[in-house]
């Protein structure tokens, strides 16, 4: 088997019908896997399996996976067409910005649920389908996808944002640990600024900016975040876990 080849595996990807969830998704069905993708809008997701499609097998199941019956019932959705799951990519998530004096506790529980703990819930509802796939030579993979704001202080008053993804981090080094031993790896893309609905105003108002940021003097184009994801999924990293790999251009590695 080659290194990046996923031909005959199977992924999940949360939050997969726009920004990097798509990237993340189009990256896996050109490597060879079946994905299914899920978002809470049914329309969402039959707009990003029409956009998919050319690139491989793809299926939609909505899910609102902000809470823990909704993690479950799309774990359930998936085991009554597949009887394994090699990637789960837990990229589903939020953002809320509003200054300190301000700042709502609404918007905190709305963060932490959909970015801090539907990662677990969603890696414990899907364990039995990843430890049916995994092995010692072909180790099932768990990708959280957390942010490089949540490695360095951010001057965006994001406060439970950069907070959650910190969080996930760390869970992604608890669970790696924990999981290893049932040949599951687990680990965590940070990623810099791409292009998405989340960042669409912040590179409005200052992408030239944030370009200048990056050592390599640009933000993320989808065929970055594709290769990260392929080579965390396939037997390339099949000796890595528990790691953060940012994929931002050096502009955390600067800081």
């Amino acid at each position: 088997m080659e290194l990046f080849d996923l031909t005959g595996r199977v992924a999940v990807v949360t939050g997969g019908t726009r920004g990097i969830g798509l990237m993340i998704a189009r990256g896996l069905l050109d490597a060879g896997a079946r994905v299914y993708v899920s978002s809470r809008k049914a329309a969402a997701g039959d707009d990003a399996v029409r956009e998919l499609a050319p690139h491989g097998d793809v299926v939609s199941i909505p899910a609102d996976v902000s809470t823990e019956d909704e993690c479950l019932r799309l774990a359930a959705s998936v085991r009554e067409r597949e009887p394994a799951v090699h990637v789960l990519v837990n990229n589903a998530g939020a953002t809320w910005g509003a200054p300190l004096e301000e700042f709502p506790a609404a918007a905190w529980d709305k963060v932490l649920d959909l970015n801090l703990k539907a990662p677990f819930f969603l890696t414990r509802a899907f364990l039995p389908l990843l430890e049916a796939s995994g092995a010692a030579e072909e180790t099932a993979s768990v990708i959280n996808v957390g942010s490089i704001d949540g490695l360095r202080v951010t001057p965006l008053p994001t406060y439970p944002y950069s907070a959650s993804k910190a969080g996930v981090h760390q869970l992604t080094r608890v669970l790696a640990a924990e999981l290893g031993p049932r040949n599951v790896r687990v680990n965590a893309i940070a990623p810099g600024p791409f292009e998405s609905k989340m960042m669409a105003q912040t590179l409005a108002e200052r992408g030239d900016e944030i370009a200048a940021n990056s050592v390599l003097g640009r933000i993320g184009r989808p065929d970055d975040m594709a290769g990260a994801a392929v080579f965390l999924a396939s037997r390339a990293s099949a000796y890595v876990t528990g790691a953060v790999l940012p994929v931002d251009g050096g502009i955390w590695a600067a800081h």
